[in-house]
């Protein structure tokens, strides 16, 4: 059964052309405090108020001066802006969508599993990548996401208290759009901020290196990169960014990284029917990645999406590719699939909505 719900959740006074403060780290809340006369000191306090009680109005935080809060209000906003819909799954997955960038919409989906609740969050309207199987690059690229708006999609859903993980696998390409994605990861981590540890948080890429150097040397968060094929040239033909950023240069990158101990890191691999299910792909896969420390194979069943002909294969062929994995050394796991009736394959919701505004 799923619900959807079409209106706001929640109201918030339209922001006009103020700045958002929601998405600024504290050092840039000090530049804007000192820019605007007021104690440094302020800029703890605004922290305190949008990360940690995490208020709706510059209002709302009644330990600065009346002056200070009038002086902010004409200038600023808070910025945290309600969901536009919601869809919740049967088995409890909840899909929400949220106003992007470009004229798009943004998806954020929330997935319970017993003791946790895995937020899945979007980095950009659409994705430049243009991979063969997935619903966002079909869209386009409509924009990057500021920090305010990724920070957004965490503290607007209705389980943002009882959030445990946060992964960037949403809409977009993290990599794409590193600057925001580290201005977030630092909100989340910071004591300041949502005071979160790194190991709640996955960012995943397809390999895209310049960003995720940077990923990898500034932050300790555990890293997924989408593979999906071991061979360069049937990579290639599902996955542009194969020849710009090849999987073996990735993988010489990661090879300089330890994921045995604090970070964890994530080999993840869609599978279809007759493409790269077989132990050939198994036996490829082993070979490439054993040389990197730790790195473990997340199996993911398929979503299909319209207009695409790659196919799921069965779950028994799963099974088997995941044993012959680990007969190979490589810890191997499939995937939980969840929210398949609530449109789960990332950009479905979103594309709906684009197409119902288009007709």
């Amino acid at each position: 059964m799923t619900s959807e719900v079409s209106q706001p959740l929640k109201s918030q006074e339209s922001a006009g052309q103020r700045t958002p403060l929601l998405g600024m780290t504290l050092d840039m809340l000090r530049e804007l405090v000192e820019a605007e006369g007021l104690p440094r000191f302020t800029a703890t306090q605004i922290a305190d108020w949008l990360y940690k009680k995490q208020v709706l109005e510059i209002n709302s935080m009644t330990n600065l001066s009346k002056e200070a809060r009038q002086r902010l209000s004409s200038k600023y906003t808070v910025g945290r802006e309600a969901p536009v819909s919601r869809l919740i799954s049967s088995d409890g997955t909840c899909k929400y969508l949220f106003n992007g960038t470009g004229g798009r919409a943004i998806e954020a989906v929330m997935i319970p599993d017993r003791d946790r609740a895995t937020l899945c969050v979007s980095s950009q309207a659409g994705c430049r990548m243009n991979c063969r199987f997935c619903m966002t690059g079909r869209q386009g690229f409509h924009g990057n996401l500021t920090a305010t708006g990724i920070i957004n999609q965490i503290l607007s859903i209705d389980e943002a208290a009882d959030l445990t993980n946060i992964v960037f696998m949403g809409m977009g390409e993290p990599m794409d759009n590193i600057d925001a994605v580290l201005q977030a990861i630092e909100i989340l981590t910071a004591p300041w901020g949502l005071a979160w540890s790194p190991k709640r948080i996955t960012v995943s890429s397809i390999g895209k290196l310049d960003g995720l150097r940077r990923l990898l040397d500034e932050t300790n968060v555990h890293v997924a990169i989408s593979v999906h094929n071991p061979y360069s040239s049937e990579r290639l033909a599902i996955m542009p960014v194969e020849k710009a950023y090849p999987l073996l240069d990735v993988i010489r990158v990661l090879r300089g990284y330890d994921f045995s101990r604090q970070r964890r890191l994530s080999i993840e691999y869609i599978m279809w029917k007759g493409v790269n299910d077989n132990f050939r792909y198994a036996s490829a896969l082993a070979r490439i990645f054993k040389p990197v420390k730790g790195a473990r194979v997340n199996l993911i069943r398929f979503h299909a999406i319209p207009e695409c002909d790659l196919m799921p294969c069965q779950q028994t062929t799963m099974e088997a590719f995941r044993d012959h994995l680990n007969r190979l050394g490589m810890t191997a796991t499939i995937r939980a699939s969840r929210g398949e009736d609530i449109m789960a394959a990332c950009g479905m919701l979103a594309g709906k909505q684009q197409n119902q505004a288009n007709i």
